[in-house]
């Protein structure tokens, strides 16, 4: 399911309002060990894309 949810947040990091829908959206339906691994790609991955950090709210609550 976390390689499912790379991909989709990957195809629609063009938005940034849809990307931080689908990482919301993830949070609820991963196990906390994925939840974990999607932290730290989220992390990795926005470095490259600084328009998406205000995602990361939903990961640091």
């Amino acid at each position: 399911m976390f390689a499912y949810t790379k991909t989709v947040l990957e195809s629609v990091s063009f938005d940034p309002k849809l990307f931080c829908k689908e990482v919301e959206k993830a949070i609820k339906t991963l196990l906390p060990y994925e939840v974990e691994q999607l932290i730290d790609w989220l992390y990795n991955f926005t470095t490259e894309k600084p328009e998406l950090k205000a995602c990361l709210i939903y990961v640091e609550q």
